[in-house]
């Protein structure tokens, strides 16, 4: 596997720096019931998938909003209901990799398909 050693630096510094971002989970509503039908702003449903070397790239939908995610490699399908643990947003990220600017882009940690 082939990482860039400016992406290492980025998330490793991400990893050290960020850590206003953990959250507490046991606190969330376990399903959309419990919260009125709604999703927490961490969660979403996936709309497309885009698989590349170390990242998963994921458009989900929560409330009628589309955002793009890039997580470490996780296995997901189209409808999954994933919650996940951002880290940082870039705007205005170009992929060389994929040859696509993305206005938005939320660099998460992990992710978990929810049930």
């Amino acid at each position: 596997m082939k990482i860039s050693f400016l992406s290492l630096i980025i998330l490793l510094g991400c990893l050290l720096f960020n850590s206003t971002n953990v959250m507490a989970l046991h606190h969330e509503p376990q399903n959309a019931q419990e919260s009125g039908g709604k999703m927490p702003n961490n969660e979403g449903k996936v709309i497309d998938i885009i698989d590349t070397t170390g990242y998963t790239y994921m458009e989900l939908e929560n409330g009628g909003n589309r955002f793009w995610i890039a997580a470490p490699t996780t296995k997901v399908n189209k409808g999954d209901h994933i919650r996940f643990i951002e880290n940082m947003v870039m705007t205005n990220f170009t992929s060389k990799t994929l040859n696509r600017t993305f206005s938005t882009l939320i660099f998460v940690t992990s992710t978990e398909v929810k049930k």
